[in-house]
Order: structure tokens, then sequence, then C-alpha cells
């Protein structure tokens, strides 16, 4: 991928496929960017850190700080990755301001007894990543379902956060989550999406499905909707350094907000008319609401979709 005969074509191409254009032209804040990797991939999907660090910086220079989208550098995970491709990733955070990361980290067991195969000189996981400076606060790793100690400890400290995905460690089969460990280690930990083993990207859905591990886990922790709601909001927004930013109702904060409110004679609408507290409202809301329940979504305080209303068409017409 990304051969020098048509890397403006290339370009093209993954500015499309990663929503950036429309993203911009809509006045959404999205945080993404291309996936690297040139191992355990099929191998037209491989790139080399040469032709990755090409197209990087150019969509780096179209997209990163441009109204309000971000660039992720995004190795696919370390076993994807080779240390040139690593080091690669390393070179473009120290080049870039305001860039973040997003990676995934102990995922399962299986993965985890491959890294000291690839990178024989690291004493765990984490210490590939750290290697190339791709930890720290603006960095999010997706999983961590079976840490050590010892990450736990450097996590919290180096200010790295964790996306926990519930759906899909349950759907692959990889384990619980260890969320009490981590909280007590003082990481900070948030809701994630990872579509490609998990569900789809609805962060009610993904918040239920945290709370059932929880219920079911060894160690677990309570997650009552207070909770809920704040792992995917605040926590989210304080995961990818934005929580001076959004996350909550604070004054001065951007308003991205959606908007629920469900069908007549629905069961949601049902339940909500009977509840007598705010908990109660948010415990029915995380264990019934589905798209049918979003009436509206506004992004910095305009509105990008309303229900009745093809999506699409309402973005592109802004």
């Amino acid at each position: 991928m990304g051969g020098d005969s048509q890397p403006q074509v290339l370009l093209q191409l993954l500015a499309r496929r990663w929503g950036a254009e429309a993203a911009g032209a809509a006045g959404l804040r999205v945080i993404s960017g291309l996936v690297v990797s040139d191992r355990y991939l099929r191998p037209e999907l491989h790139q080399s850190p040469r032709d990755a660090y090409r197209d990087s910086t150019e969509l780096i220079r179209r997209f990163h700080r441009h109204g309000r989208l971000l660039y992720a550098v995004t190795p696919r995970f370390a076993l994807s990755a080779s240390e040139p491709m690593l080091e690669m990733c390393g070179t473009l955070l120290a080049e870039h301001e305001g860039l973040r990361v997003q990676t995934h980290i102990n995922e399962s067991v299986a993965e985890i007894a491959e890294v000291p195969k690839l990178f024989p000189w690291a004493a765990d996981y984490l210490a590939v990543y750290e290697r190339y400076g791709l930890t720290g606060a603006r960095t999010v790793l997706a999983h961590d379902v079976h840490p050590t100690d010892s990450e736990l400890e450097r996590l919290a400290a180096g200010r790295t956060s964790i996306a926990h995905c519930p759906s899909s460690n349950a759907a692959l089969g990889n384990g619980i989550f260890p969320l009490r460990r981590h909280v007590d280690a003082g990481v900070t930990c948030a809701i994630g999406t990872d579509v490609g083993g998990g569900t789809g990207f609805g962060m009610l859905k993904e918040g239920l499905q945290a709370h059932l591990m929880q219920r079911v886990a060894a160690d677990g922790m309570n997650l009552d909707p207070a909770r809920l709601c704040y792992l995917v909001t605040r926590a989210g927004a304080d995961a990818v350094g934005l929580g001076d930013e959004i996350g909550d109702f604070r004054p001065g904060k951007a308003a991205d907000l959606v908007y629920i409110r469900p069908p007549a004679e629905s069961s949601l609408a049902e339940v909500l008319s009977r509840v007598q507290s705010l908990e109660e409202s948010l415990a029915a809301i995380f264990t019934l609401a589905g798209p049918e329940s979003v009436r509206e979504v506004r992004v910095a305080g305009q509105p990008v979709h309303r229900a009745g209303e093809p999506i699409q068409g309402r973005l592109l017409a802004r």
C-alpha cells in the first residue's frame, strides 16, 4: 500500500475512507488517523514504514487541528507493527504537536504470549509502547484485559488511558476487564466500542454490557447509572485530553449533545413515565434505549441529525 507511483490518489482515498473530509465539512469533532501495519495482516494492507510516514505526514498536514479534527497516530497493535514502524510512529509524535495515539494492549492471553517472541527485550506488553514514546496523557489503549501490576502502576504514573470495550471482549471470549484493579491503581478508564470484534457503535448498549460483565466478574465493580454516564461522557473526554472542552455541562464547554426521547408507547417511554429519580431515568435509558430513541444530535450546539431525516443528508447540507 502507498507505492510511490500514486501517492496523491492514495491520499485522496485514505481521506475519504477515514471520513476526515465529511467530518470536517460537517463540523464534527473527530480524532482518527491512518492505521499503520507491516505484518500480521493481509499483505495488501501492509505499508512500509517509509510509506506510512509519508502518508501520515500528509494527512496530518491536511487535517490535524483543522476545525475540530485531531489526528491520532494509530499502529494497529504491537504484533502488527515492526520496530521500525513503531519508531516511525514515535517520530510523528516528536514532529507534530497535539497528536493523539490509539492502539491496543493485553487483549488476549494468546496475543500476550506472542509479544516476547517479537520483542524479546520487552519486560511486558506496555514496555513495547513505552520504548517508542507511544504512552502518556494523550494515548488511549484499548482492552487491557490481562494487565500486570507493574503495567497498571506505569499506566497511572504516565496518565495513559484505557478504553474498555466490553462487547468485543465478550464476543471474542478474551476475558472480563479488571475494572477494579484499574481504578484502584489510578488508571483513567472510559468505555469504547471495538466494532471489529464487538456489536456496534452505541455507547448506551456498550455501557449496559460493561455493567453486566462487572456483575459476573470475580472482583467486579458496581456500575450504577451515574458511573455509567460518567464512563461514556466525561471519562472519554479526559481519555483523549479534551476534558477541559467537552464531556459535561459546565459553562464554556462545547455543546455536543444527544437528545434521548423514546417513541410513544415504547417500553422505555412507559418506564420513564413512572420513574421517581434521575438515577432511575438513567438506568432505564441504559437498559432500554436504542437508535429509535435518539431524537436529535447537536454538534457545537447545531443540529446534525433529527429523527426521521437522513443523517448523511443533514451532514452534507451544513
